[in-house]
């Protein structure tokens, strides 16, 4: 399916409405096979011993499937998670931005579930995997 917006034009729309998530995530690309969204990890991202806490990579893995969703249908701010899975596989390097590469399985008319895999920068293996499905909001012309 053909993207609605492109990566300005993305980032503007969560800007406006997700000022909370604003320099935390960083769209890198974004096309019609792949999402790929960075977590620029800081000090408040950081759990004991210095790794990544799993909040803070479910909030990208959430961010990112929602980005890849909002790339297909348009700018629709109410649409919700309404399911997500995460497993969490290994530790993330202390120091090192985590990468989300999202991709969307399935588009329906209600639904959307995307697969999100997440690395710490530069790891070849994911260190975690998370399921998400979306529901979209009817449109007003339905």
């Amino acid at each position: 399916m053909a993207l609605t917006m492109d990566i300005a034009e993305m980032t503007a729309f969560l800007d406006e409405v997700f000022p909370q998530v604003r320099g935390d995530f960083a769209i890198e690309r974004m096309d019609e096979d792949l999402l790929v969204m960075r977590l620029k990890v800081v000090e408040r991202h950081l759990r004991p011993g210095g790794t990544v806490s799993g909040p803070a990579m479910f909030a990208l893995a959430d961010v990112a499937a929602y980005v890849a969703t909002m790339a297909r249908i348009g700018k629709q701010a109410l649409a919700v998670t309404t399911n997500c899975a995460i497993d969490f596989m290994r530790k993330p390097q202390a120091g090192r931005d985590i990468i989300a590469r999202a991709e969307v399985l399935k588009l329906g008319r209600t639904l959307s579930v995307t697969e999100v895999r997440l690395f710490s920068e530069g790891m070849d293996m994911p260190v975690a995997r998370a399921s998400l499905t979306y529901s979209i909001p009817p449109s007003e012309t339905a």
